[in-house]
């Protein structure tokens, strides 16, 4: 049996193999409305020459943006939760509105979402672990250097030194957004107490994941205790779903 960072590595490798089949947009005109509405992702893969494996090349909201990865970290990979969630903000401005807001990636992994946040004219916290930070903090330096507002890249353990590193009487934000955050590792609680914490009255959550494992529901059931929670969208083919979340007041 293959272990889940095993999974997530040969998941890597087809997506690699097969990036050149780009998938139109392809939504489910549903006679009934309070349905999420069912997608494909669009991957916005712009080919290049290149002799490197390291680089892909995408295009939202009318701006290329080259994301460095490698499949030797989990962290420093596009992961399809992200390619979904930056489909729907690029096409739902209306809905989504990110121009002058406060938006906390947690797990922001290569950039890419935080990326076009930014582009879409937030104000970005990325946060992931300190080995993942380098390499996102060159993403989205060399991605969103044109942008109005600078993106903030930080250090974020989940569930350690919250209260200190992210005081809630000055930290607020109006989005939080996570992009396959939950899959089968060990730190399924910690996340959500640091959603949990960071989500006051008020604020949006984001959250789009490829749901591989019963882990995953499990962890959507926690959340719903917690939170409100819409399924905005899914897209079956990558077996991504898409929700919005506002904390539950007492």
């Amino acid at each position: 049996m293959i272990s889940a960072q095993q999974q997530l590595i040969l998941e890597r490798a087809q997506r690699i193999m097969e990036k050149q089949k780009v998938l139109e947009d392809e939504s489910d005109e549903s006679e009934f409305e309070d349905r999420p509405r069912v997608f494909k992702i669009l991957q916005k893969w712009v080919p290049r020459a290149s002799y490197y494996f390291d680089k892909e090349h995408y295009c939202y909201a009318g701006h290329q943006i080259i994301i460095h990865e490698s499949i030797e970290s989990l962290g420093a990979v596009v992961w399809p939760g992200a390619l979904a969630l930056c489909q729907y903000l690029e096409s739902n401005q209306q809905e989504i509105n990110l121009k002058d807001k406060k938006v906390l990636e947690i797990g922001a992994g290569t950039g890419l979402v935080s990326i076009v946040a930014s582009i879409l004219g937030a104000f970005v916290t990325a946060t992931d672990l300190p080995e993942v930070l380098q390499n996102l903090e060159y993403n989205i330096s060399k991605n969103t250097h044109m942008n109005v507002h600078k993106p903030e890249v930080r250090k974020l353990v989940w569930g350690e030194n919250l209260n200190e590193d992210f005081p809630k009487a000055t930290h607020r934000y109006d989005f939080i957004v996570a992009t396959d955050v939950v899959y089968h590792h060990t730190a399924l609680d910690t996340l959500l107490e640091t959603i949990s914490y960071l989500c006051q009255p008020g604020t949006v959550l984001l959250w789009a994941n490829k749901f591989r494992f019963s882990t995953d529901y499990d962890f959507l059931d926690k959340v719903s205790n917690i939170f409100n929670v819409t399924q905005l969208a899914e897209f079956p083919e990558s077996n991504v779903k898409l929700f919005k979340g506002t904390i539950k007041e007492n």
